[in-house]
């Protein structure tokens, strides 16, 4: 069989290319490689657009790189976390005060969440956890925009975890890390965004040199944003997606 790669790089005609069959079908392929990329932008009509590689050039279909080797590659969606362990429902609280976690004490599900971890993972998960609270009433998870929150502390003795949102009964919460570490980025935002939605230029490059520092950083306007979310790969509109590299820990 094919050997997984690190992560998968793909661009995509949007005239000619089916994205989300294809992404699709990466994911069955390569359930492990994170997925990232965008529709090219920029052609009014089928064939447009250019795509190369291999010092070839197209004019229509998709290109792709597979990273492999002493790499690690996360991707982030807009706010700059990713989510760590499955949605959760807010069984008892008051006020900001989480008292239960699907019927668990707070205290039980972090500390199995951080065993679940790996290593690097654990060590961001001592200073980088945040929590993202679901902005719609369903019981039912389903992925969308998460208001991400501090964590303001754990009360071991009395196991409550202090948030810093006011949580209605039976809300839907997910555990994120914020990951600043990189040695690289790439990043694909939608034309949408930019000084169009904020009024102002280079809005999202400006906050991801705030919180990452300065780091070399690649990409382009899409018409379509290719990331995972919650380990599943989607055609995103009107996010701004990144590719975060770094040496393996």
């Amino acid at each position: 069989g094919v050997a997984e790669p690190t992560g998968l790089l793909v661009l995509v005609d949007p005239f000619s290319g089916h994205a989300q069959r294809l992404i699709d079908g990466l994911d069955d392929a390569f359930p492990r490689a994170p997925k990232f990329g965008g529709l090219v932008s920029g052609g009014r009509v089928p064939g447009g657009d250019w795509l190369f590689a291999d010092g070839e050039a197209f004019r229509s279909g998709v290109v792709g790189v597979a990273f492999t080797g002493d790499l690690a590659i996360d991707t982030i969606v807009a706010q700059g976390c990713r989510p760590i362990g499955a949605p959760m429902v807010v069984t008892r609280g008051e006020g900001n005060l989480i008292l239960e976690l699907d019927h668990q004490p707070p205290l039980d599900v972090l500390q199995s969440l951080h065993d679940s971890l790996a290593d690097r993972d654990r060590a961001l998960f001592r200073h980088s956890l945040f929590v993202g609270v679901e902005m719609t009433d369903s019981l039912v998870h389903r992925e969308g925009e998460l208001l991400v929150r501090n964590i303001l502390g754990l009360d071991p003795a009395e196991n409550v975890l202090a948030v810093a949102a006011r949580l209605r009964p039976f809300q839907v919460i997910r555990f994120l890390l914020r990951d600043g570490g990189c040695d690289g980025a790439l990043l694909f935002s939608c034309l949408g965004r930019g000084a169009h939605l904020f009024g102002e230029p280079d809005h999202d490059s400006r906050l991801f040199r705030q919180y990452v520092g300065d780091v070399p950083v690649g990409g382009f306007f899409c018409n379509g944003e290719i990331v995972p979310v919650g380990g599943t790969t989607f055609l995103h509109g009107y996010t701004s997606s990144f590719a975060l590299f770094r040496r393996r820990a």
